[in-house]
């Protein structure tokens, strides 16, 4: 299958760069799956939509404010500068981290392996104009935190660089300085995907972030949940829908552009991800029983079908790389609230799996003609 069978052309205004004037305030487009059949609502009419008894998954993972700025100081190879244009750098995960440390590899991880706090004062990094910014180079970040590019094998050629940070304070005895959620709130910026080319506003602080959010981890937000409000909860609780949670901490396999000619030779970067027992339990038991389990957002998806092995979904902490396309089987998600996606993506591919192709390429058709909007903070759409 060819990466561009999954081309469509989107006018640039129904591009969302910016959240609704209020939260919840999002159109909903319902597809059922089986027929392609298509009807319109508002997320609000959500509770309405769904049964007595579902069982609904969500993501709780928290975006990490990991677009961070520090002007260049020099080199070890050279005399001290400093750069007249800040130089911006995308960490996404220290170096040791579970979802680094298996890349390439499928075997699950004891929990203890999967983390995301830095114990090494050592970060993946994506830079811009990378091929500018080399081993040795030094670098000063907004609270004074320095930071140097060290060399690794796999950096090289790519758009990614390893930073070592230091400060005063050391963590350990190589005087690197680990970094901790309090560092980025300080120095960090939220990561506001590549095709929104504004700087971030004390907006997009509130609104890139779900209201249920409560582990730090992710570099791009979980965005199906940014249409649910504590009121919107509360109504889908009250009338006997039952909410748990998972925690995938969205990466670069989640947004990443698949690159090669066919989908099939794409290979997703791995991402973090846990199952607590009592998400296990309550899935399991709703497949017992016949109820139906809604997933919130691809990465729910993703997190479900990884986790589901030998007829049961499994509680631990592990690393996925399931990339999930046209041909592909779901053994856990009956059902899957998801936003519009971009043309290419192994979201797009993803909702294709779930739904069909070419139910999904007519549902965007028809999200064209009544002017929905597309991407992270655009609409909403109810596969069931």
């Amino acid at each position: 299958m060819l990466t561009k069978d999954f081309y469509f052309d989107l006018p640039e205004e129904l591009i969302a760069f910016h959240p609704s004037k209020v939260r919840g305030e999002d159109k909903l487009m319902v597809l059922n799956k089986t027929d392609g059949r298509i009807s319109h609502y508002m997320i609000n009419d959500l509770p309405d939509l769904i049964e007595k008894g579902s069982l609904m998954v969500f993501n709780n993972s928290k975006v990490r404010p990991s677009r961070c700025y520090a002007e260049k100081i020099g080199s070890t190879l050279s005399k001290p500068v400093t750069s007249s244009k800040p130089v911006e750098f995308l960490l996404i995960e220290p170096v040791g981290s579970s979802a680094e440390q298996s890349a390439g590899q499928s075997d699950k991880m004891p929990a203890s392996h999967c983390g995301i706090a830095d114990t090494s004062g050592l970060w993946r990094a994506m830079v811009k104009n990378a091929k500018k910014h080399k081993p040795g180079n030094r670098y000063r970040f907004a609270d004074g935190t320095l930071a140097e590019i060290v060399e690794r094998a796999e950096d090289e050629g790519t758009e990614f660089r390893t930073l070592s940070f230091e400060r005063a304070e050391p963590c350990d005895t190589k005087r690197r300085f680990c970094l901790d959620e309090a560092w980025f709130e300080k120095n960090g910026h939220m990561p506001l995907p590549p095709y929104i080319k504004r700087s971030d506003t004390e907006e997009d602080a509130l609104r890139y972030q779900t209201v249920y959010a409560e582990i730090p981890g992710s570099i791009a937000c979980p965005t199906a949940g940014l249409h649910f409000t504590e009121a919107l909860l509360e109504r889908l609780a009250n009338k006997g829908i039952e909410k748990v949670s998972v925690t995938l901490h969205v990466g670069l396999g989640t947004f990443l552009p698949v690159r090669s000619e066919k989908i099939e030779d794409h290979i997703m970067h791995r991402e973090v991800y846990t199952v607590s027992p009592e998400t296990a339990e309550a899935v399991n038991r709703a497949k017992k029983e016949g109820r139906p389990v809604i997933a919130v957002g691809t990465t729910a998806v993703r997190t479900l079908e990884s986790a589901w092995e030998n007829g049961a979904l499994q509680s631990g902490s592990s690393s996925t790389n399931i990339f999930l396309y046209p041909g592909c089987t779901f053994n856990t998600v009956d059902k899957l609230i998801t936003n519009f996606h971009t043309p290419e993506s192994t979201l797009l591919m993803l909702v294709s799996a779930f739904a069909g192709k070419e139910h999904i390429f007519n549902a965007y058709k028809k999200a064209v003609e009544n002017r929905y909007r597309f991407f992270s903070y655009g609409d909403a759409m109810f596969i069931r």
